[in-house]
């Protein structure tokens, strides 16, 4: 087995194993601390084995059972046999918890980090590293702040955890309505690293994750089927996930809605996407956040062609949108709408005026320069793409803005004209 192999079945095993090894110790010695230091003790192992010995037929059982070993050793170290390594042994001993209300690990991990007594951004990060095995510079950029203040977040979170002896246990038929909300953010954030991956080491599409958000998703719809936001997200997902095919040139280069082969489009997502948000419509109940942005997707998805967008009905759930969420993403994405009905000056007014919200973000760089460029202002075009292509980190979107950017006629050009 070659190098190139052996690299490959590691990255594929840390992408489809991390959250079944964490969970699996979580449940094991109720140590979120150990659990995640344990996991990554077997992964280094098997970076140091696997290229001399092989991959083992079954690389997730080798991972579990070799950070098993890992995180018992460490509690033996630690010399907390009368505590912590009773409860191992016990813990060993004792068959599996009989099904509950949540009966996939990774969905039990995911509730048990999602506890109420954590604020709602430290819940999404601490899932994202636990459960999504995002690294804490991906959480960061997701969360648009710097990575030291996301590593000492989630440290925090677990700390607090422990403190506040949070257990690992399937939450109760009643406690479930509570935890959705912050498991939905979690499962929204893993699903868009996936889509717009944003490690410089990474696929500009990171499949897995995005599957894996679906997967998750789908299991949350089966365990509660009458909740709106979940169908919501659900839909959300798979209209997003319809248009992956066509969302990259052969050379890697993001391919923006507008410029889409439409006939790329997977039309059976597209069709269990557009079912679920008829489902919705037809309660009558007012649409929450997800459910909204299902909608929007679904006008995008009904058309054709570019051209036969329905602006003003996108524009009209933008603003039921905005009513809930007042996020200045939000009003972004509006005036992008605004721009497709109103023209593009009007949209750059409202969007300079999210300039001291939205500086560190490469969207609203982005969104000016492609404003500037339908005015006509090159060179200030010119100057967005760059600050949008610094900011970007995904490999596909920043070549997608430098061809962009490139386009552009150069002052020198402009004023030969």
């Amino acid at each position: 087995m070659t190098a190139t192999h052996v690299q490959q079945a590691l990255t594929r095993a840390h992408h489809d194993e991390w959250a079944r090894v964490v969970a699996t110790l979580t449940r094991r010695f109720g140590d979120l601390d150990l659990a995640e230091e344990a996991a990554a003790e077997a992964f280094a192992t098997a970076v140091e084995h696997w290229p001399a010995d092989g991959v083992p037929p079954n690389p997730g059982a080798w991972l579990t059972t070799t950070a098993n070993r890992k995180a018992i050793d460490r509690i033996r170290r630690e010399h907390k046999r009368d505590g912590k390594q009773k409860e191992a042994q016990m813990s060993f001993g004792t068959p599996p918890e009989p099904p509950g209300p949540v009966d996939d690990d990774r969905l039990r991990l995911i509730f048990t980090c999602c506890h109420p007594a954590l604020a709602t951004e430290t819940r999404v990060a601490l899932t994202l590293r636990m459960v999504g095995g995002l690294t804490v510079a991906e959480i960061a950029r997701a969360f648009l702040v710097q990575e030291s203040t996301m590593g000492q977040r989630i440290t925090r979170a677990k700390t607090k955890i422990k403190a506040a002896r949070v257990s690992y246990r399937v939450p109760s038929a009643a406690d479930l309505p509570a935890r959705v909300p912050g498991v939905l953010a979690v499962l929204f954030l893993i699903y868009n690293e996936g889509y717009l991956a944003t490690g410089p080491d990474t696929d500009p599409v990171r499949h897995d994750l995005t599957a894996e958000a679906i997967r998750l998703t789908r299991l949350l719809r089966d365990l509660l089927p009458q909740d709106g936001e979940v169908a919501g997200l659900l839909a959300l997902m798979l209209l997003t996930e319809a248009r992956s095919a066509a969302r990259l040139s052969p050379d890697g280069e993001l391919i923006a809605l507008g410029e889409q082969d439409r006939t790329a489009w997977d039309q059976a997502q597209i069709a269990e996407g557009h079912r679920l948000v008829r489902e919705r419509l037809a309660t009558g109940q007012a649409p929450g956040r997800y459910q909204l942005l299902a909608a929007i997707n679904a006008v995008h998805t009904s058309a054709p062609t570019v051209a036969d967008t329905d602006w003003s009905q996108v524009l009209a759930l933008y603003d039921q949108l905005a009513r809930l969420d007042r996020s200045p993403i939000v009003a972004l994405n509006r005036a992008i709408a605004v721009a497709e009905l109103d023209g593009p000056q009007v949209a750059l007014a409202l969007v300079d005026a999210l300039a001291d919200d939205l500086t560190t973000y490469h969207a609203y760089h982005a969104t000016r320069a492609d404003l500037l460029r339908r005015l006509g202002r090159g060179q200030q075009s010119r100057t967005a793409y760059d600050r949008a292509i610094a900011l970007a980190g995904n490999t596909a979107e920043a070549a997608h803005l430098t061809r962009r950017r490139d386009q552009l006629a150069r002052p020198d050009e402009a004023v030969a004209e």
